[in-house]
């Protein structure tokens, strides 16, 4: 039976009007470099001339106000208002708006703030043109981004109107920002997809969960997990098969937005995950998975929907992670060996206006072994990866797999004597780790408002290697 543990915070909702065109940069603004993904949590750099356009990126707090600016009011820059979504019907992109006294909690349970001097009334329900940026709220459990095409009327909830999907450039313009934000890791709901895993988490505060005595740093997330797999069936009982190990990951959100370059398209613009990794695994006994179609088990799948405040915009980021073992193995060799592992890992798309979308993908880690010993001529291979995707608003835009694994084989042959005697056995032997990246760019990513992807670009195969122990089969 799976445990589902549900650990999501509060809704935060905002909600963002803003004029659908947008005025170009003032002759001689200059606009800087296009961003890429950094360490900062703070804007791009600010042009040396001109108006400041740049924007914070920070996690948006629990109890996040609300923003809007009207097409007929001064100015397109966006303020704080009352404004919030209290629902939305994905089947037909229906949403009701409505307008919150500033002393009381919206339907989502999000605080309030009134609207600044300059900016339209509070009362301003809705406009046709208007852009609606929404983090979680009831009907749109991943964020909303939507322009108004239509007021339909007012209800006992509040303003119903028509939409149909937006862009960010809609609501950044001439903006730009950087940032990095780390992702709260009790944020994770969990569904558990084997018996035997267990979770832990800590964070700031003193607040952790997890088994008696488990201990994670500040900021991780960590699954440990126990499994048997197939064994060979001349394997005696003594050579069982079976893998346990955990992974620990502390995941970070990486968005950067350019400014409004040619043809209203951002100049340019990343979106990607990132973060640091440990992992320790062991692999016992005789396993029997076919080599040409390695044997993939998932133990658990993990969901959050961060929200970073881009200045006043909330922009809902949706992280999928599924957590994995993979074994290929000949059912001929015996192996008892264990990895500790270590390291970071990046996955993202990148765009810039003369190259259009291109794939960003890394990783630095090192293994040790803890034990290795392999017996008789044959392989194995085992893998405890997860599985990561990453979009905007709940439409995908990166997908990403990375794999850790552990791989053993040995070569030889083995004399049976006639005379009973133990059989002879020549040959050598050798244990490896190594780590896999793969993934697409998906056409989703242009949500940013840039041009379509009209196909999947593979992320480009990243694969290293390092020998961890090896020696000469005995006989």
């Amino acid at each position: 039976m799976r445990h589902r543990r549900a650990l999501l915070p509060a809704f935060a909702v905002t909600t963002l009007f803003l004029a659908a065109a947008c005025s170009s940069p003032a002759p001689g603004t200059e606009r800087p470099p296009a961003a890429a993904p950094g360490s900062q949590t703070r804007a791009a750099d600010r042009p040396v001339d001109g108006p400041d356009h740049s924007l914070t990126v920070a996690a948006a707090p629990t109890m996040a106000a609300t923003a809007a600016a009207s097409p007929t009011g001064p100015g397109r820059r966006a303020h704080r208002t009352t404004l919030a979504v209290s629902s939305y019907d994905s089947r037909n992109r229906r949403a009701v708006i409505t307008d919150e006294p500033k002393d009381k909690g919206n339907a989502s349970g999000a605080a309030t703030s009134p609207a600044s001097p300059s900016s339209p009334t509070a009362a301003h329900k809705a406009a046709v043109g208007d852009v609606i940026a929404s983090a979680p709220a009831p009907g749109a459990p991943h964020g909303l981004l939507a322009k108004v095409t239509k007021v339909i009327g007012e209800t006992g909830g509040g303003t119903e109107v028509q939409t149909e999907p937006a862009t960010l450039n809609a609501l950044l313009g001439d903006d730009t920002a950087k940032g990095d934000v780390p992702v709260d890791p009790s944020s994770f709901t969990v569904d558990k997809l084997l018996p035997d895993v267990k979770v832990s988490w800590a964070k700031t505060g003193d607040v952790h969960a997890g088994p008696k005595g488990a201990t994670v740093p500040l900021g991780s997330l960590r699954l440990d997990v126990g499994a048997e797999v197939p064994a060979a069936k001349d394997a005696p009982v003594s050579a069982s098969a079976s893998v346990h190990g955990f992974v620990q990951v502390a995941p970070q959100v990486d968005f950067a937005y350019g400014g409004t370059g040619t043809d209203a398209a951002p100049g340019s613009a990343y979106l990607g995950v990132s973060g640091k990794w440990t992992s320790g695994w062991a692999v016992k006994g005789r396993a029997a998975a076919a080599t040409d179609t390695p044997l993939r088990i998932p133990f658990a799948k993990l969901h959050a929907d961060p929200v970073l405040q881009v200045g006043p915009v909330p922009v809902v980021v949706n992280l999928d992670l599924t957590c994995y073992f993979q074994i290929s193995a000949d059912g001929r060799v015996t192996v008892d060996v264990e990895q500790s592992l270590k390291g970071d890992f990046k996955a993202g798309g990148t765009f810039g206006a003369a190259r259009g979308w291109t794939p960003v993908s890394s990783s630095d880690m090192t293994g040790t072994p803890v034990r290795a010993s392999v017996t008789t001529a044959g392989s194995v291979r085992t893998a405890l990866g997860a599985e990561a995707t990453v979009g905007l608003y709940g439409a995908v835009g990166v997908s990403a797999d990375l794999a850790p694994y552990l791989r053993g084989e040995a070569a030889g042959t083995i004399t049976a004597a006639s005379d009973g005697s133990r059989p002879k056995a020549e040959g050598t032997w050798g244990v490896y780790g190594g780590v896999d990246l793969s993934g697409t760019l998906r056409l989703q990513l242009s949500v940013f408002g840039t041009p379509v992807i009209q196909r999947n670009i593979p992320l480009g195969a990243l694969h290293r290697e390092w020998k961890l122990a090896g020696g000469s089969l005995k006989p």
